[in-house]
């Protein structure tokens, strides 16, 4: 994929504008409109409020830590940039760093898919919410003001980040998959297709609506509960279905951007799914991305396998592999923040940065299976940056790691004072007054 120069626009300057259709209470965007004039920007939003968005950048291994965090003793702006870290450093007033925030359970592996809730799987009964991830959250928030209320992406490896309020993982896509879904035109027969398998799946849905209904008074309680959940599962398909029709019939996004050839390598292939995901934002036809990376045999030049290096064992060889991989991995964070500095926010004034919250992270502290102290770095979004934030390390003081979750939540124009295993916003984490 042929970079992106960083004040070049990522799209064609035809599409510099975006109008609301408001019905039923439901907010439909349509294709960005450059007939739309631009003092109507202020009114796109419902009384003044901003629109947000968010991306996670993840990776299924934890990090290398002794290169990652800044020192204990160096809280607030004052801050040496780690070794892994050291591509944030021009944008080190753009980003916190938090230290030792978790989701306060052990599990190694099983802590990778509870990142953007604080809930592992087998215990989301216990949660009003189940083990909803932040970005699905925030897809149910937004609605049907984006063609695509998320995008779940991986990059040589599987994204387990994401999960539905009735605790089903969304699968994840790759590169040319998601430029397709963004950029290219259905047939007429396609799009007939799909409208008549909208139908029969709407068709199907109310009958067994009304077969179960029929059933709630003559069974059990712990019937009723399940009965209670399996409803919970329609409305979520017929939400799906009501979001998915009105943008069958409207046009898709142009871009001068060309389809990514994927197979190049982990370097090439990261660097394009950052271009895509700065290209979905710009084009608002997502605000929630969630994207995990991976590692492929032969590149940076090393010999071996991501998971192989994550148990180092303080070897030379493979934290020094380690160091390379995260390293990119930031320095594409790095990249992303470029991108999103450079484009005009067109719904919000601004750049799409100081609406975008980036959060890189993984719910598996480290490859030796350690859940303690999660590699969290978050940038943008309209919060309050520049600082080391350590948090308490002692057990009955540790701060929950949901608690940041919460906070970007809110920050996003949810008013809701829990989520997932939170206990409360993030303390020192302060919104933005401009």
């Amino acid at each position: 994929m042929k970079p992106i120069p960083p004040k070049a626009n990522l799209m064609k300057p035809s599409f510099g504008r975006r109008k609301f259709l408001r019905s039923g209470g439901v907010v439909m965007a349509l294709p960005l409109l450059e007939a739309v004039p631009r003092p109507a920007q202020a009114s796109q939003t419902d009384e003044g409020s901003q629109v947000k968005r968010f991306v996670c950048l993840s990776n299924n291994y934890g990090v290398y830590q002794k290169a990652f965090f800044p020192k204990a003793d160096q809280a607030g702006t004052n801050y040496e940039m780690p070794e892994t870290l050291t591509a944030l450093e021009k944008h080190r007033k753009d980003l916190t760093i938090f230290s030792n925030l978790d989701h306060g359970f052990t599990g190694g592996h099983q802590g990778v898919p509870v990142l953007l809730s604080g809930v592992r799987p087998i215990l989301a009964h216990n949660y009003k919410e189940g083990n909803i991830s932040l970005d699905q959250k925030l897809a149910e928030h937004h609605g049907a003001a984006t063609r695509f209320p998320s995008l779940t992406l991986g990059c040589n490896e599987r994204n387990l980040l994401s999960f539905t309020r009735t605790g089903v993982q969304v699968p994840s896509i790759d590169l040319r998959t998601a430029y397709r879904k963004m950029f290219y035109e259905d047939s007429a027969e396609a799009i007939s297709e799909q409208k008549k398998q909208l139908e029969r799946h709407s068709s199907i849905l109310d009958v067994v609506k009304e077969q179960a209904k029929a059933m709630n008074g003559a069974i059990s309680k712990n019937d009723r509960r399940k009965l209670s959940e399996y409803f919970d599962s329609v409305r979520t398909l017929e939400q799906k279905i009501t979001q998915l029709e009105p943008w069958l019939d409207r046009s898709k996004p142009k871009t001068d951007t060309k389809e990514p050839k994927p197979g190049n390598g982990t370097q090439e292939h990261l660097k394009a799914m950052i271009e895509i995901i700065a290209l979905a934002l710009q084009t608002d036809s997502t605000r929630c991305i969630t994207m995990t990376s991976g590692f492929v045999n032969g590149d940076f030049g090393l010999s071996g396998g991501y998971h192989g290096f994550s148990h180092h064992g303080e070897r030379d060889e493979p934290v020094a592999a380690l160091k390379k991989i995260e390293g990119f991995q930031i320095s594409m964070m790095a990249y992303l923040i470029d991108l999103l500095k450079a484009q005009e926010d067109v719904l919000n004034g601004g750049t799409l940065l100081d609406h975008t919250a980036i959060l890189f992270g993984c719910g598996m502290a480290t490859g030796t299976h350690s859940t303690t102290n999660l590699p969290l770095v978050l940038a943008g979004g309209g919060f309050k940056h520049g600082e080391h934030k350590v948090y308490p390390q002692p057990d009955q003081e540790r701060v929950p790691a949901a608690n940041l979750l919460l906070s970007i939540l809110q920050n996003s124009g949810l008013e809701i004072d829990q989520f997932g295993s939170s206990n409360g916003s993030l303390r020192g984490l302060d919104f933005s007054s401009s």
